[in-house]
């Protein structure tokens, strides 16, 4: 990617036409993930599968035939996905957790290039907990001991989730703290007492679970706990789907877009 994305002009989506269907990329098609973004994508009269890629398939090809693409897959197929759509100019909507440091530098620089909304969750619920998490954190205080409990299905790999850990940064940066320092990532052992300026991040693992995030307030006499749980995948989906439909509305500058742009609760 070194010097790729400063050789690329500046992509400016085109706004479709109001009766054309958009076109759209799903990558990981055979996953959990992709068929609920298909779904959602068929239950919604402005959109059309525009293709579906899965491990083995033509990603260059697939490119070609979409005006954008939505990808809920693994961070070992960031590279590939990111460098594709800035040389072919297409808008990426991004849901996959996980990445390493130097994957969101490239997540970064692509974005200067196009249109990109990355988020670690696409559920308008899940976006409102963000706002009342920070909100929460302001209101209460440094009276509150504050905690991040997450639960998802056996088959997650990457933890703690990117809700999560998203959730953790906005109390980190509501009490000034750093989440790379601050946090704590589970307990055992004689870890001595709770430090004031700590943040617990907790993951469970097991059954079918889709996403439970609970944030928790803890002071003595009294808690606070604000909580989201997810029963269906399409939520994240249609999302996801909205997001993509918010690159096209009015031809889209390029640039790092969230979930709260696309909701306007910034």
């Amino acid at each position: 990617m070194n010097g790729l994305v400063s050789q690329v002009v500046p992509f400016l989506v085109p706004a479709f036409p109001s009766t054309a269907m958009l076109p759209l990329l799903v990558t990981g098609f055979r996953g959990r993930m992709g068929q609920a973004v298909a779904t959602a994508i068929g239950e919604d009269p402005e959109v059309r599968i525009g293709g579906g890629i899965d491990i083995g398939d033509s990603l260059e090809e697939a490119l070609g035939k979409c005006g954008a693409v939505i990808d809920f897959t693994l961070p070992s197929f960031t590279n590939e996905l990111v460098e594709g759509c800035v040389e072919a100019g297409k808008p990426l909507v991004m849901g996959t957790t996980g990445h390493e440091d130097s994957q969101l530098d490239l997540i970064r620089e692509a974005s200067r290039s196009i249109p990109l909304v990355h988020a670690p969750n696409f559920s308008v619920g899940v976006n409102t907990l963000f706002w009342l998490t920070r909100r929460a954190a302001e209101i209460l205080g440094e009276g509150f001991d504050l905690e991040v409990i997450e639960m998802h299905h056996r088959h997650k790999r990457d933890a703690p989730s990117g809700t999560a850990r998203r959730l953790a940064e906005i109390l980190a940066e509501a009490r000034g703290l750093s989440y790379d320092t601050d946090c704590r990532h589970g307990r055992f052992g004689d870890v001595g007492a709770r430090t004031v300026g700590e943040i617990g991040v907790h993951a469970l693992r097991g059954g079918d679970v889709v996403g439970d995030h609970t944030v928790v307030y803890a002071a003595d006499g009294e808690r606070v706990e604000l909580t989201h749980k997810a029963s269906s995948r399409l939520t994240f989906a249609k999302g996801a789907v909205r997001a993509a439909k918010w690159l096209h509305a009015e031809g889209r500058a390029p640039g790092l877009y969230d979930m709260q742009d696309v909701l306007g609760l910034k």
